[in-house]
């Protein structure tokens, strides 16, 4: 079983302030402290967490953490804000009920993480799917572009959010995020165009220049040197831990996945660019002939950047810059602008710029992350907006003024909820409601908010008064209206203490805010609220060519012209804030109060009077005490039977009767006073902390007294198990040594009985052998005896034999000698004869040689020579002739091999011979073709005579056969329609890729060429696109690179020239120009087709001719022809260098 921790369990310090006693200031902050140096940077107010910026990561926001937190009660584990996300979400879910969480605290105490953490762990328990994580993803990512345009680094703060933000997360019935919608209050704007000493301008314009590519600053028309730029602060443009180049990535990413456009980004950056070259327009005075001054730019290369930027003359807002136009009904006044004048026109521009700017990316995101669905949606609200801000140097103004207003607003809600829940919690347990007295703020709110006598009306009225109305007149207005009221103090009033306090200077007024008092300065009051922009300078932006600036300056458009004056800053302010509450009213709050512990943003340091001025403008000791008015601690029978059962003999350890009666049974056997509890319907309720602790006392008494028991019970079954242990190992080796013990004498009588066997067995058998040795020395005796016998009577016999062979080889060998000298006897009397008849015929050849010689001696001296000339030629030429026969070549037409002349004088019948046998070996190999084989051979002489040496794709088609129907169309069941269509034979089928004239790609087709027509069909549904009678075509073009575009042009006013020529790409161009070609000069009633060889050559496509380029280079998609529409004439083919 899961056993589940309390808040009450392992604490540090106090959990829930409600519970601390006793209850004061320093209590109240010794207790933060104590928790904060233990890591325990969340603390409760009831429902509300307090956390403690603790300026360092901590192991507590991890997957692991958000899983322990999910669906489980409020109070169940230790203080987190998961806690409240999750009790918040499945209020959400659960129960229907609209939720809010308010974020407040001072700059730097953590509000924007808060937020953020919150969001994610929404986000990381609602349910999964594409679409829901696409939605959950943009919500997430709406953080960072708001960041960069609406955050800045300050003193207190390097992250600090310059504006307030309330986000409305949508959910449909099963608690899956649908959309969003973001509202925001009051932009700083004012930091445009100054900062204070160490801090910066808005993040956007760091993260721009760092961030941003060469080429995009280049087209920006900025440079990454900050110091050129006079609206950015140099002495804090650097921040440690901040990457402003990574940012940049972040945030650009960030607005592509919540769903801005490129060229809505693009515009964006084009007005923070315009933004910062307003910066650098400076001013000059120059003296006008009436008198008068009025100012001049004095270089005006950033306000032509500027206009080239915006899209606006710069005439126009040069001008804009110089005069400002009246307009009172059906006059126009034009005055000129002093150099003062002017720098304030360029600034408020400036503000006005960037402030619209911002709202309408919080605009834009809104119409990204809104919910598709028009069906009710659940609502969980997230208020992110600025704490009670009191400066301590008295320098607070018109800001501080408008968000302590805010502020009030919110701790009057803040009150109202927390009572009314409070309320209707007792009213729904049945007990008996008890008026709480708190300090009610509305006469605070009513100081400033009254339409009649409040402080933003009585500025509204004098900003619209007519004549000079300064500050000082404003102040003095306050000191007439407002001087008797009791939280508003002046050096004129009533309320004054003394006269003479210099804490209080005339230009001042002091208000009694509920979170102390605080000194305003009315210096800028007035301009500030009235926050005017020259109607000329509106204009002016109207007029730009820009899409973005004339969404933000409609009222700029001149037939548009309104003349009443714009609401006042305050009364927008007001407006908004009202808004505001009457969407909290509506929700279930849950709220956050944000701390920050020390100004150095540095960890583990506790500063005691930055916290207490803290706690005290965030009314935290008025919450306690609200909270601890009625009863301090309540907790639902069953987790408080289950806490403090041991208690009491009658409940432990199991209570079988209902909870409510255990807890009855508990309370009585423990002695608790009646008035410190009440019974609820489903709660306990306890009024005094004191109460709890007792209870808390006496259960880790028990629990000590418990686990004392445990322990002894736990030793006593210890003991007992090593004993039956040990009884049960004696046991078993008394048993395995008995066993061990027989064994080992039973293998020694089996040993005994072993040897003795073998001792038996080794005599039985020694005997059996000298039995068995006997025998076969007897059986070898008789053996050897008749052996002996049988050897000497086959040796008698065989000298027998050898007498007689003896006495036969004597007489043969007489024989043999007499036949021998018979015959050679014999044949020397053959010799003889046969000598003496070879002399006769010797010496009768030589007889008649010599007469022969002496009769024919005449004639051969005569022609010797003629006849050794003729012998030897002839042997010559014989020789010739037989060793031609020997090396003569291969018959193959194109071997060239020949032997070589062995003489000068054969030159001529050598060359003739060589030709001679050229001739017959080609017409013996003509001899072997086919019609067919014989048609391919004219087609290749012809494209041989059509292309050789002219296009430089030709040398690698030699060797690849014409193969006509690459398709095998007439086999091809896919193309049966197309086939069934064409009526002639198909003489070539192929896919080729048809060119688009707009873009340069190409479309496959199926190309058919038959003897009548050209066909171009789709190559996925074999439907015919074009077809085209050859008569109708006049010329082919192709270029005389290796690519394999080829060009058809068609006649003018044929039939198919309606929709232009056609422009192709084929990987058989040479078979398919050669084939067109051949159909041309073979067909009665067609002119022979024109090739045209070509680098450049014009296309009609429809009514214009376009020119296609033919250019050598290294196409984009590697080694393969590219063609590219350079223009709306030009087609240009990049074709890859041979090497």
């Amino acid at each position: 079983m899961e056993v589940k921790t309390s808040l009450l369990d392992n604490m540090i310090g106090v959990g829930d302030m409600v519970l601390l006693e006793p209850l004061s200031e320093d209590s109240f902050l010794e207790n933060l402290q104590k928790r904060f140096d233990h890591n325990e940077i969340y603390t409760y107010i009831g429902s509300v967490v307090i956390s403690m910026n603790p300026y360092r990561s901590l192991p507590i926001f991890t997957p692991d953490k958000v899983e322990e937190y999910r669906n489980r009660n409020f109070y169940e584990l230790s203080p987190h804000i998961y806690a409240l996300a999750d009790e918040a979400y499945r209020s959400l879910r659960d129960q229907d009920k609209d939720q809010c969480i308010l974020i407040t605290g001072e700059s730097g105490a953590g509000k924007t993480e808060a937020s953020k953490l919150v969001m994610s762990y929404v986000a990381a328990v609602c349910g999964k799917g594409q679409e829901v994580n696409k939605v959950k993803e943009q919500l997430l990512q709406s953080n960072p572009v708001l960041e960069a345009f609406g955050n800045a680094k300050t003193v207190r703060n390097d992250n600090s959010s310059r504006f307030g933000k309330y986000m409305d997360i949508e959910f449909d019935f099963k608690g899956d995020p649908l959309g969003g919608v973001i509202s925001n209050y009051l932009l700083e704007k004012s930091r445009v165009v100054k900062q204070p000493r160490g801090e910066r301008n808005f993040h956007v314009f760091y993260q721009l220049l760092s961030g941003a590519s060469d080429d995009t600053l280049r087209k920006l028309k900025l440079d990454r040197d900050f110091s050129k730029y006079n609206y950015l602060s140099l002495d804090s443009a650097a921040v440690n831990g901040l990457d402003d180049a990574a940012n940049f990535r972040t945030v650009r990413n960030a607005m592509q996945i919540v769903g801005f456009m490129e060229d809505e980004v693009q515009s964006v950056l084009e007005l923070v660019a315009a933004v910062l070259k307003l910066g650098n327009i400076e001013f000059k005075p120059e003296s006008r002939c009436n008198g008068t001054d009025e100012s001049r730019i004095k270089d005006k290369n950033d306000l032509k950047e500027m206009c080239e930027l915006l899209g606006i003359e710069q005439s126009v807002l040069e001008r804009a810059f110089s005069y400002r136009t009246v307009e009172a009904k059906m006059e126009k006044v034009s005055t000129t602008l002093n150099v003062a004048q002017a720098y304030y026109a360029r600034d408020a521009l400036a503000k006005n710029l960037y402030s619209r700017l911002f709202s309408w990316l919080v605009t834009r995101i809104n119409e990204s992350i809104k919910a598709q669905t028009k069906t009710r949606h659940k609502v969980m609200g997230v208020l992110d907006i600025y704490g009670f801000e009191i400066f301590e140097d008295g320098d607070n103004s018109f800001e501080q003024f408008i968000i302590n207003y805010c502020n009030e607003k919110l701790q009057q809600i803040f009150i109202e909820l927390t009572l009314r829940e409070e309320q209707e919690e007792y009213v729904r347990e049945g007990i008996e409601w008890t008026n709480i007295e708190y300090f009610n703020n509305a006469i605070i709110c009513d100081l400033i908010e009254n339409n009649q006598n409040g402080i933003l009306a009585m500025l509204d009225e004098e900003c619209l008064r007519p004549g000079t109305v300064t500050d000082e007149t404003f102040l003095d207005k306050l000191n007439t209206v407002c001087a008797e009221h009791q939280h508003f103090e002046s050096r004129l009033s009533k309320n004054s203490k003394f006269l003479t306090d210099h804490s209080l200077p005339h230009n001042c007024f002091r208000i009694q805010h509920y979170a102390g008092k605080v000194l305003y300065r009315v210096e800028g009051f007035v301009d500030k609220n009235n926050d005017l922009l020259y109607r000329d300078l509106s204009q002016a932006m109207y007029k730009a060519n820009h899409s973005l600036i004339k969404q933000l300056f409609p009222e700029g458009n001149p037939a548009k012209v309104n003349l009443k004056r714009p609401p006042t800053a305050g009364f927008q302010f007001r407006a908004s804030v009202g808004t505001l509450m009457k969407n909290l009213q509506t929700k279930n709050p849950n709220y956050i109060r944000c701390i920050k512990p020390n100004d150095k943003k540095a960890s583990h340091i506790f500063t005691d009077s930055l916290v207490r001025h803290q706690v005290r403008y965030l009314g935290l000791m008025e919450n306690v005490r609200v909270r601890r008015a009625g009863y301090a601690f309540r907790q639902a029978y069953e987790p408080c039977l289950e806490r403090y059962k041991m208690l009491c003999k009658r409940t432990w350890p199991h209570w079988r009767g209902p909870a409510r009666e255990g807890v009855e049974v508990l309370m009585t056997d423990l002695q608790v006073p009646a008035e410190e509890f009440s019974y609820g319907r489903s709660k306990i309720f306890i009024r005094n902390p004191r109460t709890l602790f007792f209870l808390e006392e006496r259960r880790r008494q028990c629990l000590e007294d418990l686990a004392t028991l445990i322990q002894k019970i736990y030793r006593g079954w210890k003991c007992r198990t090593q004993f039956l242990l040990l009884k049960k190992s004696q046991v078993t080796v008394a048993a395995w040594y008995r066993r061990y013990a027989q064994q080992k004498k039973y293998k020694r009588i089996k040993s005994a009985t072993t040897v003795v066997q073998s001792y038996t067995r080794g005599w039985q058998a020694r005997k059996l052998l000298r039995e068995l040795k006997y025998q076969k020395r007897c059986e070898e005796a008789v053996t050897t005896i008749a052996a002996f016998w049988h050897g000497t009577q086959a040796r008698t016999e065989l000298r027998r034999l050898k007498q007689e062979a003896k006495n036969k080889h004597a007489v043969t060998v007489i024989w043999a000698f007499w036949q021998g000298t018979k015959a050679r006897r014999e044949l020397r009397q053959l010799k003889e004869e046969a000598r003496n008849k070879h002399a006769v015929s010797v010496i009768w050849a030589g007889w008649q040689g010599t007469k022969v010689r002496r009769e024919y001696r005449k004639f051969f001296r005569a022609n010797a020579g003629k006849k050794i000339y003729d012998f030897t030629i002839q042997r010559i030429i014989q020789k010739y002739f037989l060793n031609l026969k020997s090396t003569m070549p291969s018959m193959s037409p194109i071997d060239k091999n020949w032997p070589t002349r062995p003489y000068l004088f054969l030159d001529g019948v050598h060359t003739d011979l060589r030709r001679i046998f050229h001739l017959w070996r080609c017409k013996k190999y003509r001899s072997q073709f086919t019609e067919e084989k014989k048609a391919v051979y004219e087609e290749k002489l012809e494209a041989s005579e059509i292309f050789k040496d002219k296009k430089a794709l030709y040398p690698s088609s030699v060797s690849q056969p014409f193969k006509g129907d690459y398709l095998e169309i007439s086999k091809n069941p896919k193309y049966q329609k197309l086939n069934s269509a064409v009526d002639e034979k198909v003489l070539l089928a192929d896919v080729v890729n048809k060119i688009n004239r707009a873009n340069g790609k190409g479309t496959a087709r199926i190309f058919l060429l038959t003897k009548k027509s050209v066909v171009l069909a789709d190559q996925k549904t074999g439907q015919v696109k074009a077809s085209v009678p050859l008569p109708d075509l006049s010329s082919v073009s192709v270029s005389t690179q290796t690519d394999g575009f080829f060009a058809l042009r068609l006649k003018e006013g044929s039939a198919s020239a309606v929709k232009g020529d056609f422009l192709l790409s084929s990987e058989h161009l040479i078979e398919i120009i050669t084939k067109l070609h051949r159909v041309g000069a073979t067909t009665a009633d067609m002119e022979q087709l024109n090739v045209d060889i070509s680098d450049e050559f014009l296309v009609q496509f429809k009514q214009d001719k376009v020119c296609v380029k033919f250019i050598q280079g290294v196409p984009k998609n590697g080694n393969s022809v590219s063609c590219k529409r350079k223009n709306n004439r030009l087609l240009e083919v990049s074709v890859p260098t041979t090497p």
